[in-house]
């Protein structure tokens, strides 16, 4: 591989990114704007806390609120890096960090495809399909962890193809800890490190050398994860936010903005029987299962990938993607069925696409070699022709992608936006506290302090209101629990809440102190 070549994906890459960005008028959905909304928090000297709250699993005390017990702060911290330093705060401003890391995906990712097949041809075609990315690129353009994802995923691979030694362990570490302060499930990549190190370990190494070659992943773990362990102590008194737990014991989507969230507890979870948990963990299986073949496999990689990583079963590599795969689908399946089928094994997968895009032109190899031994193909004419068409393939499901989700990506800001103008037309103050669906991205749209509609009867609804002084309410079509449909539907039947009116499907109310 030449610089040249991988300037010139970093070129397309960041060009692609941008091209996508520039029709993102907004965030585009709840952890997007959550992210943002803890940049512009960071960049305003406010610190990690929050003037909203878009669950209630940590039984938070009222508002503002420690920030980032249930997301990881990395992506916000991103965020506010450039409206810190050089400011005003702006949407593009915050972005920047973001784009820059989906430029240096498609180099990261030949470089790893090279690593693997020393084939100038092959990395190159991996580093195109990491440029059209399909359902990936539209979020690689905004404010959540997509891109870190992917690029501490490949990274973390390249470091795995080379030689072992105590920097390179280290490096894994810092890494480990990186995709931690990412995402929650990141801490999964620490144990892989250590396993990654049993792999590579060599007959006849002494046992003090490879304590202390995990000894070094540990501590550059701790180097990146320490400050926040310390963060969390001092607010929460344990190194680790609480109300995370409470996830394992959900057996509906919505009981993630239970209230009171201590209605979450294994004794509820049991009772619900064995044949509801079975039941939960098999759809979340079929969606996670669909995720792999559209998202991470794009429909027509996912057999190249397979091809290529069985050509390539031996390498130490993929050994590890493949044990790494297994877990995160186990973890989103297993023990988070819901969080994860509906969003957090598209989130976490992000990690192993590196690889799989450095294995699918391997696969297509094969299929050529295949067809020169079996059907005499000309495989200096068939080579080409076939990588040509592959990333054709890619920039066509992208395109699809693309045309799929921008066309409404800010149409919930632009609501919230109506919804706040309207509110403000009824004496709502800038102060006054609003329930509403998504939190963190009615308060980029209005400046108001906000907190999730929960998952609760209306009594316990208007005590929620009631504990965090909140004075509207907005039930929106389409994500209002049905446990208070009854008041979507009936608002005349609720004394403490007064009817204002519809405004872009939503319906607004505003609670009697």
């Amino acid at each position: 591989m030449r610089r040249r070549d991988y300037l010139l994906l970093a070129l397309l890459g960041l060009a692609a990114v941008a091209l996508v960005g520039a029709f993102q008028p907004s965030p585009g959905y709840l952890d997007a704007d959550y992210y943002y909304a803890g940049g512009l928090q960071l960049a305003a000297g406010r610190g990690f806390t929050e003037p909203y709250l878009w669950n209630y699993l940590d039984d938070p005390a009222g508002l503002p609120h420690p920030s980032h017990t249930y997301w990881m702060p990395l992506a916000s911290i991103l965020a506010a890096v450039v409206p810190a330093l050089f400011g005003p705060v702006s949407w593009f401003a915050a972005r920047i960090p973001f784009f820059l890391i989906a430029a240096s995906l498609p180099p990261l990712i030949a470089a790893l495809a090279f690593s693997l097949t020393s084939r100038r041809p092959l990395a190159l075609t991996s580093g195109l399909l990491a440029v059209f990315s399909g359902l990936y690129l539209p979020f690689l353009a905004t404010t959540d962890t997509f891109g870190l994802y992917m690029l501490f995923g490949g990274l973390y691979f390249l470091i795995v193809n080379r030689k072992l030694s105590i920097v390179n362990s280290f490096l894994l570490g810092l890494l480990s800890g990186l995709m931690h302060l990412s995402r929650a499930d990141g801490l999964l990549w620490l144990a892989l490190a250590f396993t990654a190190i049993l792999l590579l370990h060599k007959a006849g190494q002494s046992l003090r050398s490879t304590l202390f070659t995990l000894f070094s992943v540990l501590l550059g773990y701790l180097l990146v994860m320490f400050p926040w362990f310390a963060r969390n102590y001092a607010a929460f008194g344990s190194f680790l936010a609480p109300g995370g737990s409470k996830m394992l014991w959900l057996t509906a989507y919505d009981q993630i903005f239970s209230y009171p969230a201590s209605t979450l507890t294994f004794e509820a979870w049991r009772d619900s029987g064995l044949g509801e948990i079975l039941q939960a963990r098999l759809w979340a299986l079929g969606l996670n299962a669909a995720n792999t073949l559209t998202v991470q496999g794009s429909i027509f990689l996912l057999p190249l990938i397979v091809i290529g990583a069985w050509q390539t079963r031996k390498n130490k590599t993929v050994q590890l993607s493949l044990l790494a795969w297994l877990l995160t689908l186990a973890a989103m399946t297993l023990a988070f069925p819901f969080a994860g089928a509906r969003g957090g094994y598209f989130h976490s997968g992000a990690a192993l696409q590196p690889l799989w895009w450095a294995l699918a032109p391997l696969g297509l190899e094969r299929l050529i070699e295949w067809g020169r031994a079996r059907r005499g193909w000309n495989v200096a004419q068939a080579r080409p022709l076939f990588l040509g068409a592959l990333v054709g393939m890619a920039l066509l499901l992208t395109g699809m992608a693309i045309m799929l989700r921008l066309p409404t990506w800010g149409n919930e800001n632009d609501a919230y936006n109506q919804i706040g103008n309207y509110l403000v037309e009824q004496d709502m103050l800038n102060e006054e506290v609003v329930i509403v669906a998504n939190p963190p991205g009615f308060y980029l749209a209005s400046g108001n302090p906000a907190i999730a509609v929960p998952d609760c009867d209306p009594l316990a609804l208007l005590e929620a209101a009631r504990r965090y002084q909140a004075g509207y309410l907005i039930l929106e079509q389409g994500s209002t629990p049905a446990s208070l449909m009854p008041v979507y539907e009936n608002p005349a039947e609720f004394p403490d809440l007064t009817y204002l009116g519809e405004v872009e499907g939503a319906r607004l109310y505003a609670i009697q102190p």
